[in-house]
């Protein structure tokens, strides 16, 4: 596969003012910093699974470089959000942790406060989108939380959260703007750095990871600068809901429209969570979209060559690898498979088999 040396579709960011001072705040919020990174390795090591980083000699070939790919997909409830979700509660006070927690998702984020919250005891309540894949609807339910859903084309969760905190009393636990969880999202990056052979950290090229409201980027941004500040952080988002390409490109947070439509369930956020954007402004190299076919066609890959099963939201950095919208002139790259909780119905259309 050849790559030319800066993809059409590859969005440089406008720097924004360095976040340099231990623990900023931006406005009521702590701006996280790699030591959080390493606190939250250390808090949820017993209670999340450390997922592998993979190698496939198939891939490389076509690519020309060596690729890791940390497998999320693998993770305790299907995604790296148990990370965040474990570390955000374990975080609350017993008396927090008595009033319960209020948290809204697309899905994946969801599903993980709903399975951090059955294993500490916590009531949780889960805003959805109605839309939402059933399968994730279903396993948040499954761990005894409550699901209230919401038409996201002409309703906030953001709104309906609100009430919920006024109605229950309890803790909102965002899936964005909360430092817990970016910090513990970043432990995907060191993971996935402390797994590499000797010597390729510091000649790692490219680390690229799916991008929705921005907490995952954000999250790694921190280590890969602390860690292997010569790589390039890209992330990848599907087209129509590239607000965070836009933003980059603009310097403002941009709004994707909200009768904007993509296989990518997991990362239909309308607009870039203000803490991962003011994080990812600085780390971020370039922004990457990629469509559905060429997601479908990851998804294809991972499944018939690596023999995983990942879900849309979670193939878009593999996606953009195998489209030729990353540029890796021959050095290491890590690529994170953030999830694997594909509706089986969507599976086996794309796979053109009948379940």
């Amino acid at each position: 596969m050849s790559h030319v040396s800066q993809s059409p579709s590859e969005v440089l960011p406008r720097r924004a003012p360095p976040l340099t001072i231990e623990h900023e705040m931006l406005g009521a919020m702590r701006v996280p910093v790699f030591a959080d990174v390493e606190r939250a390795a250390l808090a949820i090591a017993s209670h999340v699974r450390h997922t592998p980083l993979l190698r496939s000699p198939v891939l490389d070939a076509l690519v020309g470089a060596p690729v890791y790919l940390k497998a999320e997909c693998l993770q305790i409830t299907g995604s790296f959000k148990a990370r965040g979700a474990f570390n955000a509660l374990l975080a609350l006070s017993p008396e927090q942790r008595k009033r319960g927690v209020v948290a809204y998702s697309t899905g994946n984020h969801g599903q993980a406060i709903a399975w951090a919250a059955h294993q500490l005891g916590v009531a949780a309540t889960i805003v959805m989108p109605v839309d939402a894949p059933k399968n994730k609807i279903a396993k948040a339910l499954k761990q005894g939380a409550r699901v209230v859903h919401y038409d996201r084309t002409r309703e906030s969760r953001e709104t309906i959260g609100m009430a919920l905190l006024a109605e229950t009393g309890g803790v909102l636990v965002p899936p964005g703007d909360h430092p817990d969880v970016l910090a513990a999202q970043g432990t995907v990056a060191l993971e996935a750095l402390r797994a590499l052979p000797d010597g390729e950290v510091g000649e790692l090229g490219t680390f690229a990871a799916p991008c929705g409201g921005g907490g995952l980027s954000a999250g790694c941004g921190l280590v890969i600068e602390a860690l292997a500040p010569q790589a390039r952080m890209i992330a990848v988002e599907p087209a129509g809901f590239d607000d965070t390409v836009r933003s980059l490109a603009s310097g403002r947070r941009e709004h994707n429209a909200p009768d904007a439509v993509s296989l990518c369930d997991a990362l239909q956020a309308a607009t870039p969570a203000e803490l991962p954007y003011a994080i990812n402004g600085r780390f971020l190299q370039a922004a990457v979209a990629v469509t559905d076919d060429e997601v479908a066609h990851a998804i294809r890959f991972a499944l018939e060559e690596l023999r995983m099963v990942v879900e849309p939201g979670g193939a878009v950095a593999l996606a953009a690898l195998l489209a030729g919208k990353l540029t890796l002139n021959g050095r290491p790259t890590i690529i994170v498979l953030s999830g694997g909780n594909i509706d089986t119905a969507l599976l086996a259309r794309m796979l053109d088999v009948t379940v």
